[in-house]
């Protein structure tokens, strides 16, 4: 209980720059929550939609391919991507017209992984921005109050005022810095996503053309 009292009176003796502070960092929160679920559903949904495509795929079966990324019920980033291709992929047999719908498809899909992604680094550095301004606020306050106080007060007084004042820094700093991390995660997770989704493609790609060679040999 004596932590919890310490947290609280940490908080209180703040100030009101206390309050945005802590608002920013649970929106923060909330948003970084939201898309680390999102962004291990998608790598989950296509790591299983790849598995059951790739050795279809080996296999040249392309009209198959075709009817399973049509019938993604989890409508995964990689099914809808390679639907893309597969379509194209029936109607004509160049790799470049292949590659250009794939890369429509992936224009269209890194928008929504990265969603949101950047409010998170963005209220990690109001957060910050916020301490420091409530503390030069609390220091503002602080020596007016000093400049009428009793001679004999004054050291002792400024002293515990600077110290009040440096709570919105350091709560600033204590929300801000795991929302930037938060950020470096989500960032390098999504990363991993653009990566799988390009090898994909490009295994692809590389599928189709051997099959077009076979074909035309």
């Amino acid at each position: 209980m004596g932590f919890i009292y310490t947290i609280v009176d940490f908080f209180q003796s703040g100030g009101a720059f206390m309050y945005p502070i802590l608002i920013v960092f649970a929106l923060g929160v909330a948003i970084a929550a939201e898309r680390f679920v999102k962004l291990a559903s998608v790598s989950k949904s296509n790591r299983k939609m790849w598995e059951q495509l790739e050795p279809v795929l080996a296999e040249g079966d392309f009209d198959t391919a075709r009817q399973m990324t049509g019938e993604d019920e989890s409508k995964s980033a990689v099914g809808q991507l390679l639907s893309m291709g597969l379509a194209r992929q029936g109607a004509v047999r160049r790799r470049d017209d292949i590659e250009i719908a794939m890369e429509e498809s992936m224009m269209e899909i890194i928008p929504q992984l990265e969603k949101r992604t950047p409010y998170v680094a963005l209220f990690s550095n109001i957060s910050t921005l916020l301490g420091l301004l409530g503390t030069i606020m609390g220091l503002i306050e602080a020596f007016t109050a000093v400049a009428n106080a009793n001679p004999a007060e004054k050291a002792d007084l400024l002293s515990a005022s600077i110290s009040v004042a440096m709570n919105t820094t350091a709560f600033g700093l204590m929300a801000g810095i795991p929302l930037l991390i938060c950020h470096a995660m989500l960032t390098s997770k999504t990363s991993e996503i653009v990566d799988s989704l390009e090898m994909a493609s490009v295994k692809t790609l590389n599928i189709i053309s051997e099959a077009a060679k076979r074909q035309a040999g």
